[in-house]
């Protein structure tokens, strides 16, 4: 994570997902090595909703770490743990030799939109889960950020501001967002967090879109607005599989150009679990490297 400290040069990142089964562990690993070209600054583990998937978050982060060398943030939630639970989870990504983390609230177990359910015993916020790892010391800490705003903030863009500024001054020093698809989100994101002290690197998260069912029901979870542009471009090749993956792909590289040339600290891609769309991608952008 040297790289967001100095700003020397953009950092190129990958976010993937726990496998369900061993086929879906045979295609991690397909799409780990497909990437390894591409000699990424980090890799993410996300957790499943609900925190379904935190037993396989911390053995496949640990087991990516172990195979390639390449640093790893591992994620951390809220979900379905007490403060103890988080304790030792914390302490077994230290043993696994992985040093940076993602704290975030989490999703309840009916996805992004359902009640937040509290753990007795747990944390209900972000921000408590920073100031755990930095309390117990060895961990960079990232969070999220939301350039179209935060599902639960109901549009109140200041309150988000407030949120971001609060993780930083317990201890984060970076974030990536969820996906959006207008640079100017970010950069209005960025502007006015730097117009209130902050320095902390906001890296953007996008979505090579190659599958419309797939990213039509991320979107709906999210409550991440679709530009119409984006729709109607969509609408027109939907029944030609290959042409969706072909604009997704276009729409990518367009928006981490723009983002790059904005002063993005660098491109964290949503890979789904897959490699060639975000190779694609990143050999149009190399440049920026």
């Amino acid at each position: 994570m040297t790289n967001l400290a100095d700003g020397s040069k953009p950092t190129f990142s990958f976010e993937f997902f726990p496998p369900k089964d061993a086929d879906g562990e045979t295609r991690l690993w397909a799409a780990i090595d497909g990437l390894k070209s591409i000699a990424p600054d980090f890799i993410s583990v996300t957790y499943g909703a609900g925190g379904s998937t935190r037993d396989r978050t911390i053995r496949i982060t640990s087991e990516i770490t172990a195979h390639t060398k390449v640093p790893t943030v591992a994620h951390l939630t809220c979900v379905g743990s007490t403060r103890d639970e988080l304790v030792e989870i914390l302490g077994k990504y230290r043993e696994a030799g992985i040093s940076s983390i993602l704290a975030l609230r989490g999703d309840p177990v009916g996805g992004p939109r359902a009640p937040w359910e509290t753990t007795p015993g747990g944390f209900d916020h972000a921000d408590q889960l920073v100031s755990l790892a930095s309390e117990i010391g060895g961990f960079t800490i990232g969070v999220a950020a939301f350039p179209d705003g935060h599902p639960a903030s109901a549009g109140d863009f200041e309150n988000d501001i407030e949120v971001l500024l609060e993780k930083e001054r317990r201890g984060a020093t970076f974030a990536t967002t969820q996906f959006f698809f207008e640079a100017q989100r970010w950069i209005d994101l960025v502007e006015a967090l730097r117009a209130r002290g902050s320095s902390m690197p906001i890296i953007p998260g996008i979505l090579p879109v190659t599958n419309l069912k797939q990213f039509n029901r991320m979107a709906e979870l999210t409550g991440t607005p679709i530009p119409a542009r984006i729709s109607e471009a969509f609408a027109k090749v939907e029944s030609d599989p290959d042409a969706v993956r072909n604009l997704g792909v276009d729409i990518a590289t367009n928006l981490s150009q723009q983002l790059l040339e904005a002063g993005a600290p660098g491109i964290h891609f949503y890979t789904m679990n897959t490699s060639t769309a975000t190779r694609e991608i990143f050999e149009r952008i190399k440049g920026s490297r």
